[in-house]
């Protein structure tokens, strides 16, 4: 074998090292993989290039220093992604790229050799309080590409350039692979469960004292043990004609906590041993450590155990699924502006079947005038779809998984539709009102188990509020009133409601404020529209402009993770979760679902509908609309 051919670069997902900043920028944790280290070494080395030379990576000092600099250089943590007047040549948004708040680069100060070096690409994942930094191992030559766009004069990523970074990320598998790594380390320091959840079913109520009984030990649904780890049932509450359930996990509960450093360093040095990312599940990583394997879990000799499968189960077998809509909407009421709803979803799945078995089963409702796209766990086998269903085949994984993601249309009407209006009538003071319906067309089994409305003032802090709503209960805090329509102790089936609550909220007096020293573009252009009092106190044609112009005056500017706070964009936010049928149309028939080979299993069918961004925009106020091209 060549040198040659010893040095070249592997292909696939490695990582030179990764660390962890607090909210304070100083370093929690950090991990360096020296065998990945040295591949990028070899390859340095093998440059020959005397302006292009290997650098050890930084020590964590370094490297929060320099994180610093760029966050005060770029305006914020992730920094403004295109480039504008106080860019400078070098930096990310030099490169004049929104890619570049997410895979970003540092200029790391060697203080004893007197001169700095780019550190790129380090994937940037921003969780809870945290920032993780991941490094992959790249190419030198794809280095000295980004050194290059960093460098140049023009702007932009023009189609058909010679270089630009869309082109050279796609050419890079290690980046998709890092951000995965990042995702789930964020996942586990910030204690979020790992897994999908799936329903099951709550057996029936047997009543009178065993229930009380059976409930006050914590009895609140029956499973089977899974191999290699019990399956906890965290009981939902539900009452009334809700569909009662339980969700099924085999996650470890990790409430709030502290940064776990040693349960960190386990879970890395068994997913991504020296480096290389083997298996980014903490559920099968956890499951492993707990019970290891037995003599008895060896695969069926005529199959060949797949990756996502490490472990195989023993005990009772059932099918469970899940379908989760999440419907988002931009509810404007106004003639000009259509009203816009929206449904991602996804298909949870977990099968407790012994062995390496296949599921198949037609799923309905795909029609192309509802879904618009899909996509599928590996472990599917899915021809190409015609029609209103779907035949999907499927090697199942251990645990919960996703199955299917999908975005369609909403097949019925909204489930809670109306307006919402904010005026102001004084600096401190607006007046408002919300006319709503609730589950109008909607029919039972469909239950509506909870639904509230909040309305955010995240510029403004609230003293008090008047007003009495037609149904529910409201309270409020700094910077948020809450008004709770339907709670989980009444939920509603089979009926709509009719609900409206008008009322004035009160702030306390406007406090100027300054922009903060490190000089982003949006506080620059706050500081020259500083003549908006002039002009308005001139005209008192509409006094609401006025008064949003006063306020504005000294706004704060947001940062882009919050564009609906800017100024005067004013909404409310919509809460709320349904059982029963999905508002997507999907749906899967227990009768119809194969194993092979044959074995008796019995098979659960549940659906959630949930709300994800579900806006009311002020009606007398400014709101933002994407065009749609006519069909």
């Amino acid at each position: 074998m060549s040198s040659n051919e010893k040095l070249k670069m592997p292909s696939g997902c490695y990582i030179r090292a990764l660390w962890i900043l607090n909210n304070q920028d100083f370093v929690v944790f950090s991990r360096k993989f020296p065998v990945v280290e040295k591949r990028w070494r070899a390859a340095c080395e093998k440059e020959n290039d005397d302006d292009f030379k290997y650098n050890l990576l930084p020590y964590d000092a370094e490297l929060a220093a320099a994180f610093i600099d760029r966050k005060k250089r770029e305006g914020s943590a992730r920094g403004f992604g295109l480039r504008l007047s106080q860019s400078a040549k070098g930096s990310d948004s030099w490169v004049d790229d929104p890619i570049t708040r997410h895979v970003i680069s540092l200029y790391i100060n060697k203080e004893e050799k007197g001169e700095n070096y780019l550190l790129w690409p380090l994937l940037l994942h921003i969780k809870g309080p945290y920032s993780i930094l991941v490094l992959p191992l790249v190419e030198p030559h794809h280095l000295r590409s980004y050194s290059r766009m960093s460098d140049r004069s023009d702007c932009g990523s023009a189609i058909g350039a010679d270089e630009n970074l869309s082109s050279l990320l796609l050419d890079l598998p290690s980046i998709t692979g890092g951000f995965n790594v990042a995702h789930t380390i964020g996942d586990i320091i910030v204690g979020e469960s790992m897994e999908p959840e799936v329903v099951v079913a709550a057996p029936p109520s047997v009543g009178g004292l065993l229930d009380s009984l059976t409930g006050s030990i914590g009895i609140t649904g029956i499973s089977a043990r899974a191999k290699p780890v019990a399956a906890p049932l965290a009981a939902s509450t539900v009452s009334g004609t809700a569909v009662s359930g339980a969700v099924m996990s085999d996650a470890p509960k990790m409430g709030s906590r502290p940064l776990d450093k040693d349960a960190l360093r386990s879970f890395i040095s068994s997913s991504m041993p020296f480096g290389t990312p083997l298996d980014m599940s903490y559920l099968n990583i956890s499951a492993i450590k707990t019970t290891g394997f037995s003599s008895a879990d060896v695969p069926p000799a005529e199959r060949k155990q797949p990756a996502w499968k490490p472990y195989l189960y023993r005990g009772k077998q059932r099918i469970l699924f899940t379908i989760y809509d999440t419907v988002h909407a931009a509810m404007y009421d106004r003639d000009e502006i259509p009203d816009s709803i929206t449904i991602s979803g996804q298909v949870n799945c977990r099968a407790e079947l012994e062995g390496l078995p296949d599921v198949s089963f037609p799923l309905t409702g795909l029609d192309t005038a509802r879904i618009e796209s899909l996509s599928f766990h590996p472990c599917a086998q899915v021809p190409e779809h015609g029609g209103d269903k779907q035949a999907i085949t499927f090697s199942p994984p251990s645990g919960n998984f996703v199955l299917m993601r999908y975005q369609a249309h909403c097949s019925v009407g909204p489930p809670i539709k109306g307006f919402y209006q904010l005026s102001m009538v004084s600096e401190n003071e607006g007046a408002f009102l919300f006319k709503l319906s609730i589950m109008e067309g909607y029919k039972a089994p469909v239950t509506i188990e909870f639904c509230t409305v909040t309305m955010p003032f995240p510029r403004r802090r609230v003293v008090s509020f008047d007003g009495t709503p037609s149904i529910g209960t409201v309270s409020y805090t700094d910077h948020s009133v809450e008004w709770k329509i339907v709670t989980n102790t009444r939920s509603v089936s089979g009926k709509s409601i009719e609900a409206t609550f008008p009322g004035t909220v009160r702030f306390a007096p406007w406090q100027a404020q300054k922009m903060p020293s490190s000089g982003s573009a949006l506080g620059s252009m706050t500081d020259e529209d500083s003549d908006l009092e002039t002009e308005s106190g001139g005209s008192m044609v509409n006094v609401e402009d006025y008064i949003m112009e006063k306020m504005s005056k000294d706004l704060q500017a947001v940062d882009l993770e919050e564009p609906f706070c800017w100024q005067a964009y004013n909404y409310a936010k919509v809460s709320f979760k349904m059982v029963g049928p999905s508002m997507s149309g999907m749906s899967i028939d227990p009768k119809s679902v194969s194993i092979f080979p044959a074995v008796k299993a019995p098979v659960e069918f549940s659906t959630q509908v949930t709300s994800g961004d579900y806006i009311l925009w002020n009606t007398l106020g400014k709101c933002p609309v994407a065009a749609t091209p006519e069909a």
